[in-house]
């Protein structure tokens, strides 16, 4: 009796994936870039890219309209059978046609894109065979052929579904970059959920302030920077002149490496040992930019200052956590 084993099944169906996705970059050629301008042009004429497939194919169509669609190229997916029953009318003068369909001799798509033809429509074809119907019916023809398909009989489409739905990506990403797509834009498109809130709240919304700011001045031993820590609970404090400007930064992590070697460091003025001109923030900039640079300096705390230098705030990612952002 075979012993089947779900851990190792599962490794080699994602290394034959991974293998597939990568084979993509060596299918591309001038007739990917050549799809994208042309896609980008036509939405620059107020024109959608219309995606359909059936099947599996038609799964992954769905998912790269809606790539499409939230990076900023109009788009929308077509059912081909429906198309042959009356829905062709979705489909406009200006609008662009990617076809998905791995073999491209799948009947329904051989009967709807002769149609689009017709009309003089872009038509662009995502495959894997370049002399299929649908290629020599396509204006430009983007391969997407993998070796073998990650199913042990070679027959579902795993592998090849795969690479498919990398490809739309590609060609997502290259159109989001072709028009300078930026955040406040993706802010539009995206109001809802964590996303939402990484783009459109702001430090100044989250941020701990007044009362729950720690902060203490200048010539402050380092046990009175503990004693305000140990208030707000937020292990840093920051360090302000007379002005409330900040001068520096002080944290837990400072304390206990400082601890180690100096057996009098709760009497020490604070000013030597704290860290001077700290990283700090804007109360303006969004969340999603002060989560960058949490993780790029891998911080637990930013001090917030305003224009003028004053400390206004602390952004602790508890925070962030607990607002559902990191």
């Amino acid at each position: 009796m075979n012993l089947v084993r779900p851990l190792e099944i599962a490794k080699e169906v994602l290394h034959l994936e991974a293998a597939a996705v990568k084979d993509q970059i060596s299918n591309l050629d001038g007739q990917f870039e050549k799809a994208v301008q042309a896609l980008s042009k036509i939405t620059e004429q107020g024109g959608q890219v219309v995606v359909m497939g059936i099947g599996k194919s038609g799964l992954i169509a769905r998912k790269i309209s809606a790539t499409l669609s939230s990076t900023g190229t109009p788009s929308f997916f077509f059912h081909p059978t429906e198309g042959l029953h009356g829905d062709l009318g979705m489909i406009r003068s200006l609008d662009g046609v990617l076809v998905l369909s791995s073999s491209g001799e799948t009947e329904e798509i051989k009967k709807i894109v002769p149609l689009l033809k017709e009309r003089n429509l872009l038509i662009v074809a995502l495959t894997s065979e370049k002399k299929s119907r649908l290629a020599k019916l396509s204006r430009y023809t983007i391969i997407s052929k993998v070796r073998k398909e990650a199913c042990p009989l070679n027959l579902t489409p795993t592998a090849s579904t795969t690479a498919m739905l990398a490809l739309g990506d590609a060609i997502a990403i290259a159109l989001m970059r072709l028009k300078g797509f930026k955040a406040s834009d993706f802010v539009k498109l995206h109001p809802g959920g964590n996303l939402g809130k990484k783009l459109t709240l702001t430090v100044q919304d989250l941020m701990r302030r007044e009362k729950d700011n720690p902060k203490v001045p200048m010539d402050a031993l380092v046990k009175d920077a503990l004693i305000e820590m140990s208030r707000t609970r937020l292990g840093a404090t920051n360090v302000v002149d007379k002005n409330n400007k900040l001068v520096g930064f002080f944290t837990d992590g400072d304390l206990r490496r400082c601890l180690q070697d100096d057996a009098a460091l709760l009497d020490r003025p604070l000013r030597e040992i704290m860290t001077q001109n700290p990283t700090t923030i804007s109360p303006q900039k969004s969340l999603h930019e002060a989560l960058n640079l949490i993780r790029e300096k891998k911080f637990d705390n930013l001090p917030v200052v305003d224009p003028q230098g004053h400390s206004v705030g602390i952004l602790d990612e508890r925070d962030l956590l607990a607002e559902g952002i990191v």
